[in-house]
């Protein structure tokens, strides 16, 4: 709190009486604000041949030359299967409310489908306890991009049966571990899944398909989420809240006009149409359907009706700010490029736009009637050193962060229905196409020792989580 100090004439033998008024701190968050960080399974747990688990599509694609930098896989990663004793005493110390991560559908259907692994429960069971007996929340991810390879070998997410298979096991999962975990996640990134993984063959499984096939993969993982959300509601008890993760297109104003944030409102809803917006409105937009033309996918209006199940809440994964601006166009706005010389910090995608962090949840609840957002993402990628002091100086990611969340904390208190936030992520890790070679951890992992340790930007958290304040 912080005190003023005003001189307030009570009567004539106190006019100039100086009196402490408290004032509410405007950089404060709300009370019970979740404080977080956020993991996935294939990033960070190894053990990739242990208590049976499948081989997913990232254990072939890993393997596959040239398609990983200096030939990286997740095979050990963080050793996170084994040390997550010591990974929740890192939370922790920080004084974290909630950890997100994710389940490896392989461990649980090795071969996608059939029978269950019950090792595989048992050990997020137990990793969930000890969570619970940390004081920690827990957000639990069902599909974090590691389909089970012998799905993959039936047509994977280009086969609608992959919708059914999702939900059969987000159901069992759910219901499996339902008593100690109440917030679930359905998909981590859809559109990422099909961009990176179908069309620029970044990801797993590889591929570079045409528009059709992509249209029609985008609605397979839409209806498998809508699936997911009634087999969980199936499962478990009434209390379990369900949602999903997008990296939406972060749709933000070129800056704050009349004329560019009714922009921004048309975009959001229409750059972000195959997922959240048929998830919140039960219907493709017309510009959507006639932008594809004949490449349109095939749905029927229970599908639709499928894919719109009403979910609990709707986390968001910013990182980058998609600019729009006021356009005299069919659809009102237009798209602004990043400049050559716009900042970025170590990933060439990741370009810097704090105030992404202000308007994206901010139109997403106005536009799409979302009642209830987590940031389940937000986070950077820095060039980390530890120090002749052995402390790691990620000064950079600091800044990152500070700003981003200043942002954040903005459309709170105008009343944006952001409810917590899970910095990406807990520990450096395996980055997908980039391996090893980049860190987005605020603790740093020696990976040929699996030594953890805190960065600048661990110590800067806490102290945010402390003060609940930025």
């Amino acid at each position: 709190m912080f005190a003023s100090s005003v001189a307030m004439p009570w009567s004539d033998a106190q006019a100039h009486t100086t009196v402490s008024i408290p004032k509410a701190n405007p950089r404060a968050f709300p009370a019970n604000f979740l404080w977080g960080a956020a993991t996935a399974a294939y990033q960070v747990e190894g053990a990739v041949n242990e208590d049976g688990r499948g081989v997913s599509i990232w254990d072939t694609f890993s393997r596959m030359p040239g398609k990983i930098s200096q030939g990286a896989t997740g095979d050990v990663a963080d050793d996170s299967y084994h040390r997550y004793p010591e990974d929740i005493a890192l939370m922790k110390a920080i004084g974290l409310h909630a950890y997100r991560f994710s389940i490896a559908w392989p461990r649980i259907f090795p071969n996608g489908s059939g029978e269950p692994n019950e090792k595989g429960i048992d050990h997020y069971r137990r990793f969930t306890e000890a969570l619970l007996e940390a004081g920690i929340k827990p957000f639990c991810t069902l599909y974090h991009w590691d389909l089970p390879q012998a799905l993959e070998d039936k047509g994977g997410w280009q086969n609608k049966a992959t919708a059914q298979r999702f939900a059969d096991y987000a159901g069992y999962t759910s219901g499996k571990l339902a008593d100690l975990i109440e917030n679930w996640i359905t998909i981590n990134e859809m559109s990422t899944i099909v961009d990176s993984g179908f069309s620029r063959g970044r990801d797993a499984p590889g591929l570079k398909l045409g528009r059709k096939a992509l249209a029609q993969i985008r609605h397979h993982v839409a209806l498998a989420h809508g699936l997911g959300v009634q087999a969980i509601r199936t499962s478990c008890r009434s209390s379990v809240k369900v949602g999903s993760a997008e990296n939406l297109r972060a749709i933000t104003p070129v800056y704050n006009s009349a004329e560019h944030v009714e922009a921004a409102r048309k975009a959001m809803v229409e750059e972000n149409a195959p997922y959240l917006t048929v998830m919140y409105t039960g219907r493709y937009t017309d510009g959507y359907l006639k932008k594809l033309g004949a490449d349109a996918p095939v749905f029927t209006p229970e599908e639709l009706k499928i894919i719109s199940s009403p979910t609990d809440f709707q986390g968001l994964n910013v990182y980058s700010a998609s600019y729009v601006r006021a356009a005299d166009t069919a659809e009102g706005y237009a798209m602004v490029p990043y400049p050559a010389a716009y900042p970025k910090m170590d990933s060439t995608w990741l370009s810097i736009g704090p105030e992404s962090l202000y308007w994206v949840p901010k139109l997403a609840a106005e536009t799409l009637g979302i009642c209830e957002i987590y940031i389940t993402e937000n986070g950077c990628s820095t060039r980390d050193v530890v120090a002749a002091d052995g402390e790691v100086y990620d000064t950079d990611r600091v800044m990152f962060l500070a700003a981003y969340l200043t942002q954040l904390q903005r459309g709170i208190s105008e009343g944006v229905p952001v409810r917590g936030y899970f910095v990406w992520s807990l520990l450096d890790n395996f980055e997908w196409g980039d391996g090893y070679s980049t860190r987005f951890g605020i603790h740093y992992v020696d990976y040929a020792t699996q030594k953890r340790t805190p960065k600048l930007s661990a110590k800067f958290y806490a102290n945010l989580v402390t003060r609940n304040e930025i």
